[in-house]
């Protein structure tokens, strides 16, 4: 498979599959990051996630993809600390305020900086249209998170922390994509890249949910919360796999930007699966999201 892809990199194929993965990663990352706000606390589902995709990756790194260039490990070790940071903050960020609230700031600060990286390394370059269909993207995502934050009732008190751990988590967001995406260009086979990113990314966060979990006055029972790691280990490799094959095939910007439509689907999660309430203000706004993509995309 990884002959076909590097076959289609950088052709009209290519930028098809990459809008396919692109969409996927959106619609998979709203999944997870309800996963990760939902019945469990936010930092035992991370430490649970990353511990069942480590274990899941390590035998493929090890044994299946091909070992990693020389030049990999000090990208490894990039990587590394940039999601070590990128989940600290998300997980403190979920502690402090409403999933539909901190989830739509996050993800609309990202996009904006990820253009502008992609822009500096890689040299992209968005058309005019393209522009403003970021700014419709953008609109929306913020327009959606002043709503909820109008309407919400409850961790007023936690409020500014939560709104300014979301922005740094975002900016954490647009360092990650771009990378992410210098550093799966940077070997042969993209799997070898994404193999050992995963093993290695996932030793940090079962250590600080072991020890928060021992210090819990009731702590979760450990077999629920396992499976919810393993559910979310297996989205985990679906939507971070998908976004970054889309960077490897195609351009990065247009991908970030792609993938902040997660935004809608967040927004669905949270009414089906967690009971918040939902208007014709919220479905308009939703609705600029969407079209700002698809400007996005047609303007390119």
């Amino acid at each position: 498979m990884s002959d076909w892809l590097l076959a289609i990199e950088g052709t009209p194929a290519g930028h098809q599959l990459a809008l396919v993965l692109a969409l996927s990663a959106a619609v998979l990352h709203a999944v997870f990051g309800a996963l990760q706000k939902g019945r469990h606390d936010p930092w035992m589902t991370r430490g649970a996630v990353d511990f069942c995709y480590c274990v899941m990756a390590a035998p493929f790194a090890l044994f299946v993809v091909p070992w990693p260039e020389p030049h990999m490990w000090i990208i490894f070790a990039g990587a590394w600390v940039i999601h070590v940071c990128y989940k600290l903050l998300q997980a403190w960020a979920y502690t402090k305020g409403a999933y539909t609230v901190v989830y739509p700031v996050v993800r609309g600060t990202g996009p904006l900086f990820a253009v502008i990286g992609a822009y500096l390394i890689f040299g992209e370059r968005f058309t005019g249209v393209q522009w403003m269909g970021v700014a419709v993207l953008l609109s929306g995502i913020f327009g959606l998170a002043v709503y909820n934050l109008r309407k919400l009732e409850a961790q007023r008190d936690t409020l500014n922390a939560a709104l300014g751990l979301a922005v740094l988590t975002g900016l954490f967001v647009a360092l990650y994509t771009t990378f992410d995406a210098y550093g799966i260009r940077a070997t042969e086979n993209p799997f070898t890249f994404l193999a050992w990113f995963f093993m290695i990314d996932g030793v940090v966060m079962p250590v600080i949910a072991a020890v928060r979990w021992r210090r819990m006055a009731a702590p979760p029972e450990v077999g629920p919360l396992m499976l919810r790691g393993l559910f979310g280990g297996l989205v985990a490799f679906a939507s971070f796999g998908a976004i970054m094959m889309a960077t490897r095939l195609d351009k990065v910007g247009e991908a970030a930007v792609l993938r902040e439509t997660s935004t809608v689907f967040a927004a669905l999660i949270g009414v089906v699966f967690l009971k918040e309430t939902v208007g014709p203000r919220r479905v308009a706004l939703m609705a600029l999201i969407a079209a700002g993509a698809v400007i996005v995309e047609l303007g390119g």
